[in-house]
């Protein structure tokens, strides 16, 4: 019972995850974009230019000029959309276009987290009415996401909250005042040079899917780089058949016993040690 005494009061920590190419392999935003036609949210002509845009950003990512165009298009392309009616379309299709984009690593990733007792937090540039169902989705205790300027039921085009660069790294620090985070202790996991605000926040950075400009800096900053390559559904990943929740982690950990645990602990350890020294 001492491991997890100590455990317990050790001070708190979460890992904080981008999510497009990160824990998913495309655009979470972009991805909806046939589905929003559908809706009549958007004309074909939109739908293409959507298209080209994922296949853009898959083929190099997006820098700080593209992430801005891309912002100023999609704000300007949500003006007027109801609200409701966009939330109805994500539900409706979210386990048809986003499970199966779903990167393996990464949500043996979050289950580890989870398994360590850090909570998992998603922050991303998208849309919070796209983020927070794609979070509930993998299992995160929370999410923070882009908010639009919302006006009777509909968007007004501006932003409200953009989760982006810098603004990333502050809205880390402030939940992790609140949550009583140490940061020190945290891990952060992107594949964008546009998130190194982020990832400089936290003890444990590690760079997923580099893009070129991240490469380069999590090479001079001696931070770890691994690849995700695996989109797998989560119903068909093995061992478990979804992600468990923070209620049933707590339950199960009850039931195993300190010798599970501290099992656990000791395994989730070495496999994090293996990985790193495999780059």
């Amino acid at each position: 019972m001492l491991a997890l005494v100590e455990n317990h009061a050790m001070p708190r920590a979460a890992a904080f995850f981008d999510l497009d190419k990160t824990v998913i392999a495309k655009s979470s935003t972009l991805t909806f974009g046939k589905s929003f036609y559908q809706g009549g949210l958007i004309n074909r002509r939109a739908v293409l230019r959507t298209a080209y845009a994922q296949f853009v950003y898959l083929a190099g990512g997006a820098d700080h000029d593209q992430m801005e165009r891309m912002r100023e298009y999609l704000s300007a392309l949500c003006r007027g959309w109801n609200v409701q009616q966009v939330r109805e379309i994500v539900a409706e299709t979210i386990h048809e276009l986003i499970d199966p984009l779903i990167y393996d690593e990464a949500a043996s990733l979050i289950e580890e987290h989870h398994l360590a007792g850090r909570d998992v937090v998603i922050v991303s540039t998208s849309g919070a009415e796209v983020v927070e169902p794609i979070g509930r989705m993998i299992g995160a205790d929370r999410v923070i996401a882009t908010r639009m300027v919302v006006e009777d039921g509909c968007f007004t085009g501006e932003i409200e909250y953009y989760a982006y660069g810098q603004t990333k790294a502050d809205a880390i620090r402030a939940l992790a005042e609140s949550e009583g985070y140490d940061l020190d202790r945290c891990y952060a996991y992107s594949d964008s040079v546009t998130d190194v605000p982020m990832l400089e926040t936290v003890g444990h950075p590690c760079a997923v899917n580099a893009d070129r400009g991240l490469r380069k800096e999590a090479t001079s900053r001696g931070w770890p780089l691994v690849s995700f390559s695996r989109p797998v559904r989560l119903k068909k990943r093995v061992p478990s058949l979804s992600l468990p929740s923070r209620s049933a982690l707590t339950v199960t950990a009850a039931a195993v016993g300190a010798a599970a645990v501290t099992a656990g602990l000791v395994w989730y350890g070495s496999r994090h040690r293996a990985r790193y020294r495999q780059l």
